[in-house]
């Protein structure tokens, strides 16, 4: 047997969308179930996101801090941001991203991991990049505000970062799928065997 997820739409008789946010909304389906019945559920509606894992000649990761207003925490962080043009090539999105966030470029991207974070009540999508060869950007900084005027930057090794998300004091799901996901590249096939940057995505379509 493959064990591969399967795209699969069950009928929707009714929906409605009873709350419309600036970037989210929440919508409601009522889902006709494998027995027959209606069962209703709720769910964010969300453009998509990528994140950045930013890793430097000395195997150290870029990380952020940053106040995480839901969950009442500061979190350690990879850079990351959402798709905000419907179609976005999203590997424009990262490099925006890490500019904006870190005020860095890469010259090597890959892709390492495509996620759903919270598929049971969200339809976010998230594309984790991995970026290479690093260098300070050109130009002034891009200007921060709200909960990003608070943001550290440190940069960490990714053994370090592994070691904090098993011992359970990193929680954010981007950094932790990221750091993991390296630590299986390192020790397996190596970076040859990532996807190209470009590569397609069929939760986000765009056109390269």
């Amino acid at each position: 047997m493959t064990i591969k997820d399967t795209p699969e739409q069950w009928q929707v008789v009714a929906t409605a969308t009873p709350f419309r946010g600036n970037k989210t909304s929440v919508r409601t389906d009522d889902v006709v179930m494998p027995d027959g019945t209606v069962a209703r559920r709720d769910y964010q509606v969300h453009p998509g996101s990528v994140a950045v894992l930013a890793l430097d000649d000395a195997g150290r990761v870029l990380v952020l801090r940053q106040y995480r207003h839901p969950v009442r925490h500061k979190l350690w962080e990879i850079p990351a941001g959402l798709l905000d043009v419907p179609g976005e090539n999203p590997l424009h999105a990262a490099q925006r991203e890490l500019y904006e966030e870190a005020h860095v470029k890469a010259e090597d991207w890959r892709v390492l991991a495509d996620v759903y974070p919270t598929p049971g009540g969200c339809d976010e999508a998230v594309r984790i990049f991995l970026a290479r060869d690093l260098s300070e950007a050109e130009g002034e900084r891009f200007e921060v505000s709200e909960e990003e005027a608070d943001m550290e930057l440190a940069r960490v090794p990714l053994q370090e970062l592994v070691h904090g998300a098993l011992a359970g004091d990193l929680h954010n799901n981007c950094l932790i799928v990221g750091v993991l996901s390296l630590t299986a590249v390192l020790n397996g096939e190596g970076f040859d065997a990532l996807r190209p940057a470009e590569a397609p995505w069929p939760a986000r379509p765009f056109e390269a």
